[in-house]
């Protein structure tokens, strides 16, 4: 299968030479560029690609905007996004907005190659560092909300007493390698409302409020052995 790229960066040396060693991938099809986060909604709009690579600085409109347009209105289109920045805040974002893939800009051709791939198939890819920064954010936001709320029960709950029932521990393993609620509705053979009503569960269990926190707990607690595949 060949996989069909668009590639958003504002600087055009970093654009074309991406473009370039992405066209020497076999199954990559570089399509277009853009040099902003506008021009990257309305390329993608016109070429209908299956991914986009995209930086997160940009003029115009910021590629986190440019992600979250992208996957409200062509939600069969993966981005990653391709970026210096490694912050919390920015990956969380870019997370939230609907990218399938954080990489920063010292990621190697094949690498990006293997997460726009990933990505298309709904797959999380996540740099190491980026892993890091945002396991520490999850584990900080833990502990804040713990603080807070000293007397709810569940969140003062240590991981290990937490009691997942057996179908939330295979729902949260799914979760963990990225997988939306239909793939996941589709693994286990049961309807997305029922896996719904599970991420809630687990939601409330875990103490976190985002699919990212729920991903970042479950990478650190030993939960995201498995492969999508």
């Amino acid at each position: 299968m060949t996989v069909r790229v668009v590639v958003a960066d504002d600087q055009a040396i970093v654009r074309e030479g991406l473009m370039t060693l992405l066209a020497m991938v076999p199954g990559i099809d570089v399509v277009g560029g853009a040099a902003n986060g506008a021009e990257a909604v309305a390329r993608t709009a016109e070429l209908r690609p299956d991914a986009v690579l995209m930086d997160l600085v940009m003029p115009v409109l910021d590629g986190v905007e440019a992600t979250r347009r992208i996957t409200a209105e062509l939600p069969g289109v993966a981005v990653v996004v391709l970026t210096t920045l490694a912050d919390e805040d920015k990956i969380i974002d870019a997370l939230q907005a609907g990218a399938l893939g954080y990489l920063t800009k010292d990621a190697g051709r094949t690498e990006i190659a293997r997460a726009i791939q990933a990505a298309v198939s709904r797959q999380v890819t996540l740099d190491p560092e980026v892993q890091r920064r945002l396991l520490a954010a999850a584990v900080r936001g833990h502990r804040t909300r713990g603080r807070r709320d000293q007397d709810d029960e569940t969140r003062q709950t240590p991981p290990s007493a937490l009691q997942l029932t057996p179908r939330e521990e295979d729902v949260l393993r799914l979760l963990a390698t990225g997988l939306p609620n239909a793939a996941i509705a589709r693994r286990l053979f049961i309807g997305q409302a029922t896996v719904k009503t599970h991420v809630n569960h687990l939601f409330a269990k875990l103490g976190v409020t985002t699919r990212a926190e729920a991903i970042a707990w479950a990478h650190s607690h030993g939960y995201a052995t498995g492969s999508a595949d």
